[in-house]
Order: C-alpha cells, then structure tokens, then sequence
C-alpha cells in the first residue's frame, strides 16, 4: 500500500474517532442536563400560594408595636395555618418599626417605592404610622436579629446586615428585608404572614399563611 493511501486511512481513522468522541460528550451533556432538570426541580417546594389571611395582633403584640421607638421590636404571632415550612399554632414572630419620617423612609427603601412615591408592593408599606418586617433574611432564610451594638438588624448564618429600615447595608443578601401588610380595623391590628421566594432581587410569594 503506498505511503499516501496509509497516511489518507490513517487521517480518516482520526477523524473518525473525533468525531465519536465528540458525539460521546454532546450526548452525555444531553443525559445530564435531563437528569439535572428534574433533581434541581425537586429541591424547589411545589407548594400553593394560598391566599392572603390578615392575623390580629393581641393586646401584647399590639402594646409591643406601640413601644416601638427608636429601636425596632419583635412582636410575637401565633399562626393559625401552615404552609411547606411552618405548621398550625406555631408560635412567630415580626419586626416592627414606627416610622416617624415617611419621607426619610421611602428614600432608605427606594427598592420599595416607584419615583412617584407609590408602593411598588400591593399593599402599603407603611401604615398606621408603623412597618412590619418578616423575620426571614431574604438570602436563604435564616432568622435575623437586631444588634443594638450594630444598629442593624443582622443575619447570624452568612452576615447579612440591614439597618433600622430594612435597608440592605452589608452581606450577599440580594434584597432589604422584607415588608409585611399591616392594618387596622375596628381598633385592632391586623398583619399578614408572606414568605417570599429567597436569593433573588424580587419578591415572589412562595406562600401566605395566618
């Protein structure tokens, strides 16, 4: 067989092998990703929404807004539903702040405000002179504090640090804290619990729960 011809086989056999190796890889990549979709899926709960239920806030929970001041306060709820992460009659609790200067806080909280000063959420932020936080860091979940020697509310499990208005200030939390709808009726305050979706700039509701 002349040279020529083996070195043509030769090439021929190496491009035939490129090519196997290559299909090799798509084809994997093609399996993993039909694999991946559905596990990545599964770690996301398939839950309701529900609607929203307004809770009342008892005399205590109540007396605890007022108290609010310069420093915020933790108000303690009881829910009386669940949803994929709390149960019936598990005992909670909200942040409160008294906002003395609405003006001050719509800038603190432009993520929360259009530029003509309306509320970006379906309900008021501010109401009855107060605003209410959920206790959740919108990072990943975990439950934040107030450090008085901080001045900021701040998340023990990877630093997240926000300050008396639930503006974010430090740590890879992507949003401030999260508002929750307060309102009066027939001279009792009433809140509603809403779990928002985590790690992302923009409030989605998981779930609603009272």
């Amino acid at each position: 067989m002349a040279k020529s011809d083996v070195q043509s086989l030769a090439a021929e056999e190496l491009s035939r092998r490129e090519w196997m190796g290559r299909a090799t890889i798509t084809i994997g990549g093609v399996i993993g990703l039909t694999l991946a979709i559905p596990a990545a899926a599964a770690l996301i709960p398939d839950v309701d929404p529900g609607r929203p239920v307004w809770t009342g806030l008892d005399d205590t929970a109540w007396k605890q807004l007022q108290a609010a001041t310069d420093t915020p306060v933790q108000i303690d709820i009881q829910m009386h539903s669940k949803d994929a992460y709390l149960t019936a009659g598990f005992p909670q609790s909200v942040w409160g702040i008294k906002v003395k200067d609405p003006e001050k806080f719509m800038r603190d909280r432009s993520d929360l405000f259009a530029a003509d000063g309306k509320d970006t959420l379906p309900y008021p932020v501010v109401n009855i002179g107060f605003a209410l936080f959920s206790p959740i860091c919108p990072h990943l979940g975990c439950y934040y504090e107030w450090k008085p020697f901080l001045n900021r509310f701040a998340c023990p499990c990877h630093g997240s640090q926000f300050d008396h208005s639930g503006a974010r200030v430090a740590g890879p939390t992507t949003r401030g804290l999260d508002p929750l709808p307060l309102r009066e009726r027939s001279g009792i305050a009433q809140c509603q619990w809403i779990r928002y979706s985590p790690t992302i700039p923009n409030r989605i509701v998981v779930s609603y729960i009272g």
